[in-house]
């Protein structure tokens, strides 16, 4: 089963003509690869769940089905973490620019979309609370003041922590959408 949330479209990694040149606009897609950190915490992840499962069956061979039931539920969270985990980042459609958080997704129409941009600012060190000088891809909303509007994208994350090139393609990828469709 090919998990298609884990390819970004290679269209522009092969042939950069445009950014935009995707065959299905309406679809979501995320304009990158998930990066090397975000991809090996998911695999610990699903490594851990893969114990927890193990111990299910053992718990279940030994005959307490109940106790068995609860853990292959703890299980299944834990491997629904995983997948929520290697879905997180940015999402571009024709329809707006969705930002998937682990537990919120904003979802942004390219009407109220005022400008997107990079610009260089102190970002969170893969999401911990240490913060280091980095850049960001912010999004600027004719509803909302920009100070209320977390970063899409920052050099620190876990996509791209150590990956400049990458984090500057996926910030020119997602800024040439909003210039595309953000016009009206």
């Amino acid at each position: 089963m090919p998990l298609s949330f884990l390819t970004a479209d290679r269209t522009f990694e092969a042939a950069p003509e445009s950014a935009l040149s995707y065959d299905d606009r309406e679809r979501w897609r995320r304009p990158y690869r998930p990066g090397p950190w975000r991809v090996g915490m998911a695999a610990l992840v699903l490594l851990v769940a893969s114990f927890v499962l193990f111990a299910a069956v053992v718990i279940a061979l030994t005959g307490s089905v109940p106790s068995a039931a609860t853990v292959l539920v703890v299980a299944l969270l834990v491997i629904a973490g995983a997948l929520r985990l290697l879905r997180m980042g940015v999402w571009v459609s024709r329809h707006g620019l969705r930002h998937v958080g682990f537990l919120v997704t904003r979802t942004a129409p390219w009407a109220r979309v005022i400008s997107v941009r990079t610009v260089q600012q102190p970002v969170r060190w893969l999401g911990l609370p240490r913060t280091v000088q980095g850049q960001a891809l912010t999004l600027v909303r004719k509803d909302r003041p920009a100070e209320d509007t977390p970063p899409l994208l920052t050099t620190h994350t876990m996509d791209f922590l150590g990956r400049p090139v990458a984090f500057d393609r996926a910030a020119d990828t997602v800024e040439a959408w909003a210039a595309e469709y953000g016009r009206g």
